[in-house]
């Protein structure tokens, strides 16, 4: 509940565009194993808690991913689909580095995040310190929020 109600708390005073990230949030995460999304395990728990926090007036959902190569957008789509469909196809922003080559994954991420031209309240959820912290100092209008609030 730890975070439904800091999202309810916030949606009381404004419009808020909530972006979550993929690897390490909503799906297993090994550091060193290839990224297998056919066989990627889904965090069931922490989806169920996003999903709840989706149904909250004035929250609209995105995810915000990278990936390695321009496949690798589709087969993250397919597994959105599958374990996690209540994030609208039109919501999901997952940029490639094949697209970004020299662009580091906090430097995409903020870079994204900080040009969104909005009056909503805009949160990352991520679990990278590194993008968290660069989102932190670059994007003022962000607030960044480690994946362990997911934690009740």
């Amino acid at each position: 509940m730890h975070f439904y109600n800091l999202i309810k708390k916030i949606a009381e005073k404004n419009d808020i565009l909530l972006y979550v990230d993929m690897d390490g949030v909503i799906a297993s995460y090994d550091a060193g194993k290839p990224l297998d999304y056919e066989n990627k395990r889904p965090l069931m728990e922490n989806i169920r808690k996003i999903k709840k926090v989706s149904e909250i007036p004035n929250v609209e959902l995105f995810i915000l991913s990278i990936c390695m190569n321009n496949e690798q957008i589709q087969e993250k789509n397919n597994w959105l689909d599958k374990y996690a469909d209540f994030f609208k196809y039109e919501n999901r922003v997952i940029i490639s580095k094949e697209k970004n080559v020299g662009i580091s994954s906090p430097e995409i991420k903020t870079n994204y995040l900080k040009n969104l031209k909005s009056n909503k309240q805009i949160i990352l959820l991520d679990d990278d310190n590194r993008i968290l912290k660069n989102v932190l100092k670059n994007a003022e209008n962000v607030i960044a929020l480690q994946d362990s609030e997911l934690i009740d």
